[in-house]
């Protein structure tokens, strides 16, 4: 697996579902202008996966008080997705993409082939759509949201961050 950083994130077509918003399309570079947070997790109605979720809506006051907007997704169909939040999440304040067809959790290098559903990524991207950032973990850890935060800060401030900086 080769890394993105330093590269323009692909410009993929995302598939969006929000509660109470149904299902909407948009390209990841709509986002220009903004930070962007985009997760993959392996998939819906799974206690790691849910865990993520939620704990990205916990935190997203702070990733939008840092101008990011928050993007999760796997390679569930859109309906599924919706059931998963309406039935076990609850109400999550950022949207989901829906990857069936595998080309955002591929255009990301995300795919787990043998298994056929996305590994566990996160990618920040910068205001001119560049990736800054990526991490990626064994589908069983789920991984810290504050880690993310901690990262965004860090590559916002425009200086060189040193080991643990922001603790």
């Amino acid at each position: 697996m080769s890394t993105l950083v330093g590269t323009s994130a692909p410009d993929v077509t995302l598939q969006l579902v929000e509660a109470g918003k149904g299902r909407q399309t948009a390209k990841l570079s709509d986002y220009r202008g903004n930070w962007v947070v985009l997760f993959f997790f392996p998939m819906a109605f799974t206690g790691v996966c849910g865990s993520e979720v939620v704990a990205f809506n916990e935190e997203l006051d702070q990733f939008t008080q840092l101008g990011a907007k928050v993007l999760g997704g796997s390679t569930d169909s859109g309906p599924s997705l919706l059931a998963w939040m309406q039935h076990e999440l609850g109400e999550i304040n950022y949207p989901l993409f829906a990857d069936p067809r595998k080309e955002v959790t591929q255009a990301f290098g995300m795919l787990k082939e043998e298994a056929g559903f996305a590994n566990r990524g996160a990618f920040i991207i910068d205001p001119d759509g560049n990736v800054a950032y990526e991490v990626v973990h064994e589908v069983r850890i789920g991984r810290s949201t504050e880690e993310i935060l901690r990262v965004l800060k860090a590559l916002q401030s425009g200086g060189s961050c040193e080991v643990n900086w922001g603790k």
